[in-house]
């Protein structure tokens, strides 16, 4: 048995101080080389120029970043007895000898797994605690010692409550056992996460991404990733996630950035935008696209020199049946057919003796007689101009809504003042994702390797689809909560959902730890689940906060805004961020009430700065977002908010659910029944 360490912090310092300068020394060895010393091609040099670049920005060493949070000593007789570090990227000294392993390695993953029951060969893990960038802290596990009590880890504990200030962070030294085994699934398979408030479901998908770049990276780097998110202001909160993993290349994006081929600025009813969000619409857009296709009824003359060749009616209108049947592409389809007409034009070539090549085929359809026929069969479609026609045009949609869209429905979609161009349009969201359609339906939409939907409970069936083109040959990460979703036409159920996004059968997994809410709130919280969507298991909080939830009331409706500010004032007296959310139209009422006080606040998506902690939020916004403290406006005013009660009061559920270590509720008007 060895003999114990007298000073095991200084060692493990020293091992922190090793790896940064062995990180640094990486870094310099890339810096240091010289393109021209391996390609004399000018293309190979930028390709390579670009890549050392990258290689540069991966190898820097944050200096609040940890290089390594974890340590797993194995058994004499297994790994020989091996130490491993385990960190956010790998780092090697001079030799190649591994200093940090990353978090992603396979040898890596016991420090999440392994338990007493199943050590998996590991004889000791020890976790590290930091301020800052300093390693202050060790705590050990000795997981082949059953006399060892089983404990809590107060050092992840700290980690996972510690005050949130600034965009969203990774949560790589925190990782569960059942969070880990979503992070590592095949790359093949889609997986989605449905996960109450707090149990990590985002952190969970943006970590399965580093782990598939690090598992797939030369598939993924020719395929592609993709992270969306359901606005602007929540892509900013997880952008810095990924690049502290060491992954740079990970596009982000909304699903109003996917179909943005026109300009958006209208709106759509709530019951306008239910319809045409239907997954009916795209069969309704699918028999307007076909219509354009008009069966020949007079012979083609294809003249060639002196010889002219005849192509019957009857035998365009096979072709032309034929590529119908087939259900390809529009597009594809119209440049097929001028070959499919070549062909039969070849073939009588042939007959009359003569011997033609492929020269002469695509010569022939080319042929100006060939391009006329076509353009008359299977004119070009523009899907902007077609979705035009369909919202304008009464005659035309109910041609192609027959049996899919009730009159009223169709009512409801039409614009009862046609624009006179696409240009002109005043386009919604919605509509948007009409075009995207239409435009698939003409030419397919590429697809990457990877997606991450988060948020997804909120998408309509439409939207969905306009997803998982995006991943038809790849495969998804689809994360989100039922009971948040706050959209007239939020899905019901991941399997209609997984249905619409053309992933059947992704497999399902529920997150029910929760690890940053308090308890005390998630359970006030909760009250609401069985009036908005019974069924759905409540969120079991981890953390234990006496005293993390208070309810004030004011005197009256005057009052409001005073006793607001003044919970505001309170909450400041704590660390971390501070979050002020508010039903849309009590915004500019209470913004005027801080201003008044002489409070700066941010908008959402701001970082906090030293001028100020608090971020003003419209509840419509709260989604996704996550702040230490919350004070939350006038709950009835948020119910209030939205076109009908149950979707109010997901909206209210969301609300309450934003905060990591407090949460001060304000109202004058009652409190939903719901909650009481």
């Amino acid at each position: 048995m060895s003999a114990p360490d007298p000073d095991p912090l200084a060692r493990e310092r020293a091992h922190l101080a090793a790896s940064r300068a062995a990180l640094r020394a990486m870094r310099e060895d890339v810096q240091a080389l010289d393109i021209r010393d391996v390609t004399a091609n000018w293309v190979n040099a930028v390709v390579l120029e670009r890549q050392i670049e990258e290689r540069i920005k991966a190898l820097a060493d944050l200096a609040h970043t940890p290089l390594f949070f974890g340590r797993l000593d194995y058994r004499p007789t297994t790994q020989q007895g091996q130490r491993f570090y385990i960190g956010r990227r790998h780092v090697h000294d001079a030799a190649g000898d591994p200093m940090v392993i990353d978090w992603r390695a396979p040898v890596s993953q016991p420090f999440y797994q392994a338990s007493r029951k199943n050590p998996q060969d590991v004889r000791l893990r020890r976790r590290f605690g930091y301020t800052g960038g300093d390693l202050t802290a060790y705590e050990d596990e000795h997981l082949d010692d059953p006399a060892e009590a089983e404990t809590t880890s107060k050092l992840l504990q700290a980690e996972i409550e510690r005050p949130r200030v600034g965009p969203m962070r990774d949560i790589v030294a925190t990782i569960q056992p059942e969070q880990d085994e979503i992070v590592r699934s095949g790359l093949t398979g889609t997986v989605c996460v449905q996960g109450g408030p707090g149990t990590g479901k985002t952190a969970v998908g943006l970590h399965r991404v580093a782990y598939l770049l690090y598992a797939h990276r030369e598939r993924l780097a020719r395929t592609g990733t993709l992270v969306i998110g359901p606005n602007r202001s929540f892509l900013q909160y997880i952008e810095q996630v990924l690049p502290a993993l060491g992954e740079l290349e990970v596009k982000q994006a909304t699903v109003d950035d996917l179909v943005a081929h026109v300009e958006v600025r209208g709106t759509d009813e709530a019951a306008t935008a239910v319809v045409k969000g239907d997954a009916r619409m795209a069969e309704v857009l699918r028999r307007a696209v076909r219509s354009h296709v008009t069966p020949p009824t007079e012979p083609l003359v294809v003249v060639r020199g002196s010889r002219r060749w005849r192509i019957p009616a009857y035998e365009l209108e096979e072709m032309v049946r034929e590529l119908l049947d087939r259900d390809i592409r529009y597009g594809a389809a119209r440049e097929a057919l001028p070959q499919r007409i070549a062909h039969a034009v070849l073939v009588r070539m042939e007959q009359a003796g003569e011997a033609p090549d492929d020269r002469v085929q695509d010569a022939v359809a080319r042929n100006a007689a060939v391009k006329a026929a076509v353009k008359a069969i299977w004119p070009p479609v523009d899907p902007a101009k077609l979705v035009l026609r369909l919202l304008s045009d009464a005659a035309f949609l109910a041609a192609h809504a027959e049996g899919l869209l009730s009159e009223d429905e169709q009512k409801a979609v039409l614009w009862t003042k046609p624009p006179r161009s696409v240009k002109s349009a005043r386009w919604s969201a919605a509509d948007a994702v009409l075009i995207d359609e239409a435009t698939d339906l003409v030419a397919r939409t590429p697809s990457l390797g990877h997606v991450v939907l988060d948020e997804a409970q909120d998408l309509s069936p439409m939207q969905y689809r306009a997803v998982g083109r995006r991943c038809s040959t790849g495969s998804a990460t689809v994360l989100g909560d039922l009971a948040q979703g706050t959209t007239p036409w939020a899905t019901e159920s991941w399997a209609e959902a997984l249905r619409h996004l053309g992933k059947p059968d992704a497999l399902v997994e529920e997150l029910t730890a929760g690890f940053r809410v308090p308890r005390e709130v998630i359970a006030y919280a909760s009250r609401l689940l069985p009036h908005m969507s019974p069924g759905l298991a409540q969120v079991k909080s981890v953390r234990e906060s006496p005293g993390s939830l208070e309810v004030r009331r004011a005197a009256g409706p005057g009052d409001l805004d005073a006793h607001t500010v003044a919970a505001c004032v309170d909450a400041l007296g704590n660390e971390g961020s501070i979050g002020l959310i508010a039903a849309d139209a009590r915004v500019p009422a209470v913004a005027d009430a801080l201003t008044a006080a002489g409070m700066p606040y941010l908008s959402p998506g701001e970082e906090t700065t030293a001028a100020s902690r608090l971020t003003l939020v419209p509840a419509s916004l709260a989604k996704g977002l996550e702040y230490d403290y919350v004070v939350l406006d006038e709950p009835a005013a948020v119910v209030d908010g939205e076109p009908d009660e149950r979707t109010g009061l997901r909206r209210l559920y969301v609300a309450l659910t934003r905060a990591v270590s407090g949460l001060t509720v304000v109202h004058a008007a009652p409190l939903p029944a719901q909650l009481t």
